[in-house]
């Protein structure tokens, strides 16, 4: 690979048995470094005939839980533990995970939001192209794990993403089911979208996802449930033979497509909710209020949901500006007949 191009690369072995970590090496041409990369981490654990999954946090660098469950796994797997092969990126936004914001320093934009990505147009969308092209191509099954990162604080819940394959929908939910958690989201897929489980989609592999906390922190008990959840998700696809799922009992099926579910910061100041996550609410109760700090005198400005649903997400931040999302609901929904 010449050090003028612009496109991603790596000298990591997919293909041969055993456990290495490696590097992708995502060009990136600056004043102090003219010939320098960004060295962004990898994992192949591979052994023996099975799927392929990846797995793959940090696609915003601000959203911890993730990125850190699949240190530790990729730490405590031996290859003869698995049949196929695990491909692992845990800090796929490195810049932004550096950073510990959710978009990229090097060029402002969400990794989240560029895919299918165009390595002409800088190191986010080459990091996208070659998530898609290179490493979701040779995908069976693609996890993407996210939270709320610095601005938002989640319910945990795992997520699938329905194609209306009958049987590529069973094993989703199947997988969805065994990563376990009380909480099971539930998506048609969008082949279209601009989003890692866009192109997971596009490359054919079964997406699930989540979201697991957030607040700019990490709680040891959402951590855990991402730890246990990989585990299962990986027994159940057939790639850890030697472990048998741990039930984590019943996960309700809900979903959050409605814009109607979302309650966004009408003005200036600092939100105070008046609700806690997991609370269940009807249509017009109360969300919280604004306050002004700049106008004291004025009474606080009133926040209500648009629509009734379980509270799953809330504003982790109090300083808001018009356009912010506060809070989010979801609903119920009915498990797919498969």
């Amino acid at each position: 690979m010449s050090v003028f191009s612009t496109a991603l690369y790596t000298g990591i072995d997919f293909e041969g048995s055993g456990k290495r970590w490696g590097r992708l090496h995502l060009p990136h041409s600056v004043t102090r470094s003219a010939y320098g990369v960004v060295p962004v981490p990898i994992a192949v654990i591979a052994n023996g005939s099975g799927p392929t999954v990846l797995l793959m946090a940090g696609n915003h660098g601000d959203e911890y839980e993730g990125q850190i469950a699949l240190g530790k796994l990729v730490r405590a797997l031996a290859p003869d533990e698995v049949a196929g092969r695990i491909v692992v990126l845990p800090s796929a936004n490195l810049p932004a995970c550096r950073a510990g914001t959710r978009t990229s320093p090097l060029d402002g934009a969400n990794l989240n939001r560029i895919f299918p990505g165009d390595p002409a147009r800088g190191p986010s969308h080459a990091l996208a192209h070659y998530i898609e092209h290179e490493l979701m191509a040779m995908a069976d099954i693609a996890v993407d794990l996210h939270s709320g990162g610095s601005s938002l604080d989640y319910l945990p819940f795992v997520a699938a993403s329905l194609t209306g394959d009958g049987e590529h929908d069973r094993r989703a939910v199947a997988l969805m089911r065994a990563f376990g958690g009380r909480y099971g989201h539930l998506w048609p897929a969008d082949a279209a979208a601009a989003t890692a489980t866009g192109a997971a989609v596009r490359q054919g592999c079964i997406a699930i996802g989540g979201e697991f906390g957030g607040a700019g922190i990490v709680r040891p008990q959402h951590l855990a449930a991402v730890e246990r959840g990989l585990v299962n998700l990986l027994a159940a696809a057939g790639v850890l033979p030697g472990r048998k799922v741990e039930a984590t009992g019943p996960m309700r099926a809900m979903t959050s497509e409605d814009e109607a579910l979302y309650v966004f910061a009408p003005d200036d100041g600092v939100f105070v909710p008046s609700v806690t996550l997991g609370c269940e609410v009807a249509a017009g109760a109360p969300a919280g209020a604004i306050h002004s700090l700049q106008h004291p005198e004025r009474a606080p400005l009133p926040v209500h949901f648009r629509a009734g649903g379980l509270v799953c997400c809330l504003r982790a931040i109090g300083r808001v500006e018009p356009g912010d999302c506060l809070a989010h609901q979801a609903v119920d929904t009915a498990w797919p007949e498969l």
